[in-house]
């Protein structure tokens, strides 16, 4: 059979680049992989086999006591709800503000865009710290308040810039003119064009968002101190990480001590991680056909 004489030839250079490219690629899978395949191990082993460090990769006396411990765990279920209900609220008026604040900001005659654009710069590289956000939030009546968690992160400013170039750069303005003869007004622009050609940005900042409010604890930390009822699942995986011997088995039945005796506080903390992990990997897997595209599009300079 003759070779096919249009197949480009590979020279040296580029095979050693394959290969080279090949091993570092493997080898950041390996960086990555390999703690994730610990994590997932230790999970279903037993405490005896992580406490004597057997587990290497594959679960070692497998069990389930762990996840049974978890699952019986009730602080557990409402650090559950309450991230679920910070995350899908955060990520909804997080949306809205950065849409309602970008889309503005991307017209080209919009009076005034220069200076707002400015100020959000200068906000976007200072803050007020800790403190003075702390005293504010005190007048404002948010301590140990659900509220004070939320608008946390209500608008991020980087973000900001990055949907308005999305609406800059991927929706041609003679689009918008075309609909505004025909009788749109700026609502029906951004509602039935703006956001439909701009989805893949903005399903990248949904992600984003939801990823930043699922692994928040620092704020709830520091605003819901005296309500462990409001604390989100990031905060309580914290305290039990950090615990130095046990679980305080105060409020506990007693299925859910003999789970947590016959598991074991290492064991509960692998578990308690896989179980805080799983959502942020089903979220992924959704918006993915939309990242690359998304970041590409919102990170041109408009």
């Amino acid at each position: 059979m003759a070779k096919d004489k249009s197949k480009i030839r590979e020279s040296a250079g580029d095979r050693v680049l394959e290969v080279f490219t090949t091993i570092l690629l493997a080898l950041v899978v390996f960086i990555i992989g390999y703690p994730l395949s610990v994590i997932v191990s230790s999970s279903f082993s037993s405490s005896s086999a992580l406490s004597s460090g057997k587990v290497l990769l594959w679960p070692v006396d497998f069990t389930f006591a762990g996840y049974k411990f978890v699952f019986q765990y009730k602080r557990v279920w409402i650090g559950y709800r309450n991230s679920i209900f910070y995350t899908i609220t955060g990520v909804c008026l997080t949306m809205f503000m950065q849409i309602m604040m970008a889309y503005p900001l991307s017209k080209r005659d919009y009076q005034g865009k220069g200076v707002i654009l400015k100020l959000l710069l200068v906000a976007m590289m200072t803050g007020a710290g800790l403190i003075p956000t702390f005293l504010l939030k005190m007048k404002l009546g948010l301590i140990n308040n659900v509220w004070a968690v939320i608008l946390a992160g209500l608008v991020g400013i980087r973000n900001v810039f990055m949907l308005r170039n999305a609406f800059k750069n991927s929706i041609p303005g003679e689009l918008f003119d075309a609909a505004k003869i025909d009788g749109a007004n700026d609502f029906q622009c951004l509602v039935k064009l703006g956001i439909p050609l701009a989805k893949a940005t903005i399903s990248v900042l949904v992600l984003y968002s939801a990823v930043g409010c699922w692994n928040d604890y620092f704020n709830a930390m520091i605003y819901l101190t005296s309500r462990q009822d409001l604390w989100p699942l990031q905060l309580v995986l914290r305290n039990i990480l950090t615990a130095s011997q046990s679980i305080s088995t105060e409020g506990m039945s007693t299925t859910v001590q003999q789970a947590m005796q016959d598991s074991g506080i290492e064991q509960i903390r692998y578990c308690l991680i896989i179980i805080a992990t799983v959502p942020v990997l089903v979220l992924y897997t959704i918006v993915q056909k939309y990242f690359e595209k998304g970041v590409m599009i919102g990170s041109v300079k408009g």
